[in-house]
């Protein structure tokens, strides 16, 4: 009696079983973004006009990452994941030539309304996706976005922000972290769960630096913020060290809305082009 028709069936089984898990592991994934894109959309139209009140305790991080940064003079900065702008604000407020962008149109409203800088602007924009040239940018930063995101986002978000990052540039990360002593850990992580969620505690958990590791962004220094609750990671995609000098390239002119821009706005004009 030959078995080798037995083992061919069993190998056909295992794999059409690891072709159904895969195809279950994709759907969950897609159905995951999705919720964030809805979300995203209805959290930040309620939240938006109140957002840098509830902000205030993180109101004095945004110039601390400004001189952490140490741009020179007319570098080219992209914040993204703006919300009203404060980032923004405070690298254009140093004279930086400055981008940013958002999803949210109602939170990028309140960031026009607050912008008295002819050297920044707001688009709205997706991440994940970003209608740049690569290398266009001497930094890139995202402030308090990263815990908000599904990883697969995440990661797709920090892949777009390393390649629009020149070579030699600076890339920012500023979000959660836990303080170091036991007491503090306990303390900080026993509060900002209550309104964060379980997004917080999944990204504290988290290994942030190697997820940065994975997508070529490699961390060079690291400064605590709001008394261990938060941190800055200051890195790049390699090469020599940054002087941070104007690029040259230009944006990308392009007519095609981003994908997940629903009509009435692009009907109302606050899909640009970027």
């Amino acid at each position: 009696m030959q078995i080798w028709p037995i083992g061919i069936g069993v190998l056909i089984a295992v794999i059409v079983g690891f072709l159904i898990w895969l195809q279950s592991m994709r759907r969950n994934i897609v159905d995951e973004e999705k919720e964030y894109y809805s979300v995203n959309r209805r959290v930040w139209r309620l939240l938006a006009p109140f957002y840098d009140l509830i902000a205030t305790p993180i109101s004095k991080v945004r110039g601390q990452v400004v001189n952490f940064v140490g741009a020179e003079a007319g570098a080219k900065v992209l914040d993204v994941a703006t919300g009203t702008g404060e980032q923004a604000i405070a690298f254009a407020r140093h004279g930086y030539d400055v981008t940013g962008i958002d999803l949210s149109a109602d939170m990028l409203r309140v960031a026009r309304r607050k912008n008295r800088y002819p050297n920044l602007k707001f688009v709205i924009a997706d991440a994940t996706g970003l209608l740049f040239d690569s290398g266009k940018f001497d930094v890139t930063s995202i402030s308090f976005a990263l815990h908000d995101m599904p990883v697969s986002i995440r990661e797709k978000v920090l892949k777009e922000m390393a390649r629009v990052t020149r070579p030699g540039g600076t890339i920012v990360i500023v979000d959660y972290a836990l303080p170091r002593n036991r007491i503090g850990r306990f303390f900080i992580h026993s509060i900002i769960r209550l309104y964060e969620g379980k997004t917080y505690r999944d990204f504290v958990k988290s290994d942030l630096k190697g997820l940065l590791a994975d997508v070529g962004i490699q961390v060079k220094e690291e400064l605590p913020v709001v008394l261990g609750a938060g941190r800055v990671l200051k890195g790049g995609t390699g090469g020599a060290p940054a002087n941070l000098k104007r690029s040259s390239s230009q944006m990308v002119d392009s007519h095609r809305a981003p994908s997940w821009a629903a009509p009435h706005e692009i009907k109302a004009g606050i899909v640009q082009r970027l």
